[in-house]
């Protein structure tokens, strides 16, 4: 970058070009989807072909604490088990740019490294609200009928927080693992994650000790308040973090942010040139 370049960039605030800077890095992540059709359309995919086998495959055959329809139960389930999901999308994304020295190209300009990061992250949550809205409609169809109004919103609010923190794990891992191959192999983290949880089976139906943890998993919490959001319930339960879903939802997120975000930055900072 030339000095006079330099010049005008010094002539703006920090926060100004931070901005400009996200805003780049998000540009060119939209761009990237615009371009790949088929990527966005297996990310797309996956949601509606989710919803579609476990509501009729599980449909018929699963029960709900306290009576009720299955459907409503697993549907906020399934909202939050994409977002969970999401993470793998995340990290395989950060390891292709990674291995194809975007990482570095990036890390040779003069723009905050926070951008990098902070672009990354809201480039995926537009694509989890286009998710989300895709998996509702599927669901919709399928005679799923949530309460409408200011629970509706809170709930979808609730699944993209829960996203956003989840967001800077597949960041940190993406930054972390050595190709997308390896990227590819963390859906053997997320598939117990999201197994042991009351997604699809309510803790107090699973034995005592693995009920437990199903409860005590930031999954659960977010399947939980949503449910009761969408007007399902919260699908019974005593213990505390049960009786305390809605705090406990948007806790979490904020816990995992606080993880997982620092890492994330500071992982790219530490990346050699």
């Amino acid at each position: 970058m030339s000095a006079v370049d330099l010049t005008v960039r010094d002539s703006h605030g920090r926060a100004y070009w931070l901005l400009a800077d996200v805003w780049n890095v998000v540009r060119r992540g939209l761009t990237h989807y615009q371009r790949q059709p088929v990527n966005i359309a297996w990310q797309l995919g996956f949601p509606i072909l989710s919803v579609l086998l476990y509501g009729y495959v599980f449909g018929s055959a699963m029960k709900v604490p306290g009576g009720g329809n299955y459907t409503d139960f697993l549907m906020p389930g399934m909202f939050v088990m994409t977002m969970a999901f999401g993470f793998i999308n995340t990290a395989t994304l950060v390891v292709h740019d990674s291995t194809k020295g975007v990482i570095d190209r990036f890390r040779s300009m003069p723009m905050a490294s926070s951008a990098v990061v902070a672009g990354r992250g809201i480039t995926d949550l537009l694509a989890a609200c286009a998710e989300l809205a895709i998996m509702m409609l599927t669901a919709l169809a399928m005679g799923w009928r949530p309460d409408a109004g200011l629970g509706f919103l809170a709930a979808f609010g609730l699944l993209l927080w829960l996203r956003f923190a989840l967001i800077w794990a597949g960041v940190w891992l993406g930054l972390l693992v050595p190709n997308p191959e390896a990227a590819g192999g963390l859906f053997a983290v997320a598939f117990p994650l999201t197994m042991i949880s009351s997604i699809f089976v309510a803790p107090q139906l699973m034995p005592d000790w693995l009920g437990f943890v199903a409860s005590w998993n930031p999954i659960s919490s977010t399947a939980a308040a949503t449910r009761e959001l969408f007007g399902a319930g919260a699908g019974g339960g005593d213990s505390w973090v049960e009786r305390h879903a809605l705090l406990m939802a948007t806790a979490w997120p904020v816990v995992l942010t606080l993880i997982f975000l620092p890492l994330a930055v500071r992982r790219f900072q530490k990346l050699s040139r």
